[in-house]
This record gives structure tokens, sequence and C-alpha cells, in this order.
């Protein structure tokens, strides 16, 4: 090829999906309609992750399997965290619409699948294809920042941030709700009578061809067919991104459950999903400098945008912090407190409802100019202090006054950072990368999820090993850490070393997520700049 040609190449590869018209942005009821679809899919995807786990103890003692039950949550993650970049570079390719009617299609489909389930077996693996269907959160990212000119980005990030802080945080409050008062198959089935109405107005009123969908934008399109589309698409690296990881969240959800952290089974996946991750990178820097038409699934560039690495660091640390509180705090106060699934979530209220507030209120501030890495410092600090605040509480059964303050902290630390990654996104990367940027970001902050679970597991099974191996036998110390609600009707003189144990481990994790705080906030130190990113 002269350089004419390859010149040719490279314009076509860097336009395709990205250029096709003008953009067409949606006004009046028509943008509100689609606004509240995409956020009823995003609350009903996110919710799954929380409200599930309030009901795994009902689950399990109805259709059995109490052994695999972390699996129940773990398919769903795997599902989810192992597309969520490749869904949304197809959308570059093919269009968001013909891309997000399908994907939302498979999530309630397996809702009610999981709804209908009558094994363990079945469970996990319709709560797999549920967790691909959830996968359409980097749609839902990306139709947002398109919906609407630059100037209102702030806005309706803002909305995303709220309703994806929100729905996670209030899953604890109604998965206690269902489990006290109804059946554990709710969780899943309500997806159906909200979700199919959502479906309906993205399929009816999300115009074809969005954004690209203006009269003038198909006269000019120079949108490719799906063949052409197929000769685009980074198999090779979507195979790598797939595979590295699904080994390395597979090897952390399994680590201290069905396998040792030093089994063969662990180091053999770890292992494996670094050599992947090489090989990934190796190869998507070659097809990122190489002409021709393949779009990379995460173009080299990114490695070398050092504000672009920070957000995503940034994001690992946060969907560790944010995962665990989720997760743990609410564990806390059952086992510890002796709440019950629905009171527990209550107890948790402070920290679910001053995470959106928190970014909300940074959102507006950055809409006044100010640089998003002033205001991502200080969430992160507002994180550093509250968790250690929250740590240095006592060891008790009862719950004092100033850990509802700690959790407000907690809260608007963690919601300012959730909003303000969002935000910053499409100002931190190249406009062609736009898409593939809000994908990856979402992506990141879950496989930093998983890592943050697996190790707050492993600090709790250690302390707990260590605190109880005088006064129980390993069998019963590992019925404890399979199932510790059960100490609550255990014999006095059990439960009051091992509900002591417990909330010393518990009291460690929040130690923990003060350092992953820190570990934050020099992530966003990267993002510093001689002339800073506002919006």
């Amino acid at each position: 090829m002269d350089k004419t040609e390859i010149q040719a190449v490279e314009d076509e590869r860097d336009n395709v999906g990205q250029n096709c018209g003008e953009i067409t942005y949606l006004k009046g009821l028509h943008l509100r309609v689609i606004t509240a679809a995409l956020c009823m899919y995003l609350f009903l995807q996110n919710i799954e992750i929380p409200i599930v786990v309030t009901a795994l103890v009902s689950i399990t003692d109805d259709i059995k399997g109490y052994g695999r039950v972390h699996w129940i949550v773990s398919a769903y993650l795997l599902g989810y965290v192992g597309v969520l970049i490749i869904i949304a570079k197809l959308s570059d390719i093919f269009g968001r619409k013909p891309i997000l009617i399908p994907v939302f299609t498979i999530f309630i489909v397996f809702s009610a699948a999981c709804g209908a389930a009558q094994s363990i077996e079945q469970l996990i693996i319709f709560r797999a294809f549920q967790g691909i269907g959830a996968a359409g959160y980097a749609l839902c990212a990306i139709i947002f920042v398109e919906l609407v000119p630059e100037e209102k980005y702030a806005k309706y990030s803002a909305s995303l941030s709220f309703v994806y802080a929100l729905s996670l945080s209030l899953g604890p409050i109604v998965g206690g709700a269902i489990n006290e008062h109804g059946s554990w198959r709710w969780v899943f089935l309500l997806n159906i009578p909200a979700g199919i109405p959502a479906l309906a107005i993205i399929l009816f009123y999300l115009p074809n061809g969005f954004p690209f969908h203006g009269m003038q934008g198909r006269r000019n399109a120079g949108c490719q067919s799906s063949q052409q589309g197929i000769r685009q698409l980074d198999v090779v690296g979507a195979t790598l991104l797939l595979l590295g990881t699904l080994s390395l969240a597979t090897s952390l959800q399994e680590a201290g459950h069905s396998h040792a952290w030093k089994s063969a089974f662990t180091i053999a996946l770890l292992s494996s999903s670094a050599v992947l991750w090489v090989l990934f990178l190796i190869w998507e820097r070659k097809v990122t400098q190489k002409s021709g038409l393949v779009q990379p699934v995460f173009p080299w560039r990114f490695i070398r945008n050092r504000a672009w690495m920070g957000l995503l660091l940034n994001g690992i640390f946060l969907g560790a912090v944010w995962f665990v509180t989720v997760l743990e705090l609410p564990q806390r106060f059952e086992i510890v407190n002796g709440s019950s699934p629905l009171q527990a979530g209550i107890h948790l209220l402070p920290f679910t409802f001053a995470s959106p507030i928190g970014g909300v209120i940074v959102t507006i501030i950055a809409k006044a100019k100010v640089p998003i890495v002033y205001l991502l410092l200080a969430g992160s600090l507002l994180q550093i202090v509250a968790y250690t605040l929250l740590a240095t509480l006592p060891v008790s059964t009862h719950i004092r006054r100033a850990e509802y303050a700690y959790q407000v902290l907690a809260g608007m630390g963690v919601g300012a950072n959730i909003g303000l990654g969002t935000l910053m996104t499409p100002f931190a990367v190249e406009k062609r990368d736009k898409a593939v940027a809000l994908g990856a970001l979402p992506q990141f902050r879950i496989v930093g999820g998983v890592v943050g679970v697996a190790i707050a597991t492993t600090v709790m099974t250690n302390h707990v090993n260590t605190s109880l191996q005088h006064i129980l036998t390993p069998s019963q110390i590992v019925s404890v850490l399979r199932s510790p609600q059960s100490i609550q009707s255990s014999s006095a003189e059990v439960r009051g070393p091992v509900v002591f144990a417990m909330a010393s481990g518990f009291r460690s994790i929040m130690f923990i997520l003060c350092g992953l705080s820190v570990g934050q906030f020099f992530a966003s130190t990267l993002i510093w700049k001689r002339t800073q990113i506002v919006v």
C-alpha cells in the first residue's frame, strides 16, 4: 500500500461507527421518556448484586446446594464483567440500538429463568446469562452522554451515577423485605414487570441509527454493512480480554471457598490470567499501531493516556471499597448486632442515601468549572477519614450513633467518585474512544469489587480461624464461615466468642477499606495535568 492508500484505510477505520452524519440530539418528552427507560434498566441490573445477597439463605434452604451458594453471586459478576468493553465496542461498530435491544432482552428472559430455577445448577447457569444481559450498563452510559450536547453532560452524568448508587444501595432493603415477606423468587421475577415496559420504550422510542439518526446523517452516512462491521471486529483481543477477566475473577471468587489460595487450581488460574492480560496488551498495541480496519477493543492510546489510566486505577480501588462496604456492613449488622435482613438494610441507609447525594453535589460543583481532579482527591480524602473512624469504633454488639455519621461521610466520598468517574470519562479520552472508555470504567470497577471482596473474605477467614481455633473444632469454624447467621441459634457459651471474633474481623476490614481509599487517592493524582480537565 502506498501512503495515500494507508491514510485512506486509517481514516475509514477511525470514522466507522463514529461519523455517520451529524449527531441529532433528543429533546422534550422524547428525551425524558428514553432517559426514564434507561434509568429503569440501570436500576434493575445494578440492584441484582446486593438484593440477591440478602436472599441467599432462603434460596439454599429451598433448592439446597449451600456449598456452591457463592456462585449465585459470582456467576452474575463473571457474566457481567466479562463482556462490558466488548459490548461497548460492538455498539461502536453495529450501532447502539441493535446491540442494546438483544442485551436487554437477555437480561429479562434469564431473570425469568432464574425465578423458575429448580436446582442450584440451573440457577448458577441462568445467573451467568443474566449477568451478560446486565452488561448493557455500558450501553446505557454511552447513550446517556449522546442524548445531549457536551454542555449538558454534567446533568445527565449525575442522573446516571444517582441511579447507579441508589440501586446498589437499596438492594439490601428490597432484598430484606422480599426475604421476610415473600418468596425469594421475586428477587428475580420483579425484573419482568419493571423491565418489559422499559424495553418496549427503548424499542419504539430510541431512533434507529442513534445517535446519527437525522435525515442529513442518513444521506451522509458512511455506515458500514454487517459484513463490513464484522471485518472490523477485534476477535483476538476480545477473546483474550474475556478469558483474562474470567480467569482472574474466577480464581479470586473461588479462593477461600472451594479452593485454598495455595491450591494448584487458584495458582493456575491466576498465572493464566496474568499471561492472558500480557498477551492482550501486546495484541492491542499491535492492532492499534497497524494500518487496517480492525478496531482495537482496548486501544493502546489508553495506556499512553496518564489521566485516563489514573481514572481507571481510581475505579479499581473505588469498586473494592464500594462492594465491600455494601456487602459487609449489612452482614455485620446481622451477625454482630442481631438485626434481621430488613433491619440491616435500614441500618445501612445513611451510607446508601449519602452516596447518590454526594454524586449530585460534586457534579453541581464541577459545572462551576472546578477541576475534576480536585473533587476526586477531596472525595478520596473523605473516604479515608470515614473508614478510619469506622475502624476505630470499639468492638460492641450495640450500634453507636456515631457509626451512622461515619457512614454518611463514607457514602458522600464514594458517591462523589462514582459520579465524577462517569462525568470525566468523555473529556479524558479521544472522541473516537468515548464508547469503549465508558464500557471500560465499569468493567474495571467491577474487577476491583471482586478483588476487594476476595481480600475481605480472606481477612475474615484468617481472623476467625486464629481467634476461634482454641474454642471450636475445624468443622465448626467452617460452618460459622459458611453460614455466619447460624451462630444466633448457638449456645451462649459459643455465641459470645464467635460474635466477638466476627466483630473484630469486620473492624479489620474497615482498616483495609481505609488503605484502599489511600490507594484511590494516589491513583487520582495521576490525573493531575498542567491544564486541568474541567467540564
